[in-house]
């Protein structure tokens, strides 16, 4: 059996003993990335990939959208940064008639393990994840029209976050379903990002876990 077909089928076997509620599947095998070759299950108390150095890391203040300070990834998980700050925009502009001035994130790489998982490596120890916590934007442009329906006060400069809009009713209630059309949308490119991890999944009140493992996981609603 080829390494690829072998590392998908042991990997679905962890991911389904992790995840018993959910659905994983592998992703297209044609499609090489680099990070697939690394383990995710080691014994418990053997080092990890970056514990052992080698590891590059590259600082990534965004392409399209810039981020509120610059966040620590591996190079290949760039591609999947770019592709996602398009469908920021793209959604942004639908509801609010402009793109958000700064991408708000709680961390790219961080030399882990899975917290509730000891035997896993965290995506976020191979830089191979993000967490976003939200959007700044700033005024709307004055020789552009504002996005039907947009609240006066929304023409101004304002932030956007999960843990204090998911469930926005009233005056945030514009900024919940922003959120949501933007999780769905992440959700229907699985080829940007394999695992999306939102407000349904414990810990994940305040953030999206966005990452490219090599199986599917998806939990936000």
């Amino acid at each position: 059996m080829p390494l690829r077909a072998m590392l998908s089928v042991s990997l679905l076997t962890v991911v389904a003993a992790l995840y018993p509620s959910l659905t994983a599947c592998a992703h297209d095998e044609s499609a090489a990335y680099p990070l697939d070759e690394l383990p995710r299950s080691l014994p418990e108390r053997s080092p990890l990939p970056c514990e052992a150095g080698g590891l590059p890391l590259v600082p990534y203040k965004g392409e399209l959208l810039r981020y509120q300070k610059p966040v620590q990834i591996h190079p290949a998980f760039r591609a999947q940064l770019v592709a996602f700050e398009r469908i920021v925009e793209q959604v942004a502009l639908q509801h609010y008639g402009r793109a958000p001035r700064r991408v708000v994130h709680m961390g790219g790489y961080n030399c882990r393990r899975m917290r509730r998982y000891p035997t896993w490596v965290s995506e976020h120890a191979l830089g191979n994840a993000i967490d976003i916590a939200g959007f700044d934007f700033g005024p709307a442009p004055r020789n552009t029209a504002p996005a039907s329906n947009l609240p006066r006060a929304l023409r101004g400069a304002f932030q956007v976050r999960l843990q204090a809009h998911w469930d926005g009713k009233g005056s945030s209630e514009p900024h919940s379903r922003f959120l949501r059309a933007l999780a769905q949308a992440v959700i229907e490119r699985p080829d940007v990002f394999h695992v999306v991890l939102g407000p349904a999944w414990p810990g994940h009140k305040n953030h999206f876990h966005l990452d490219h493992a090599p199986y599917r996981v998806v939990e936000v609603f």
